[in-house]
């Protein structure tokens, strides 16, 4: 059975995509993108990938 690892990270709106992308590159597989705590103008990621 596979075992995760988890990341919640906050997004900027004028570098959502680098920063998507970057965790991309270290293995996190985007799961989710929410409003965060503060409004609409805040997006948090939540990400996972395999633990080793």
């Amino acid at each position: 059975m596979t075992k995760w690892e988890y990341a919640t990270i906050p997004l900027l709106i004028h570098a959502t995509k680098q920063i998507l992308d970057q965790w991309g590159e270290d293995g996190w597989e985007l799961v989710q993108v929410v409003p965060g705590p503060n409004g609409s103008d805040n997006l948090v990621a939540y990400l996972k990938r395999p633990k080793e």
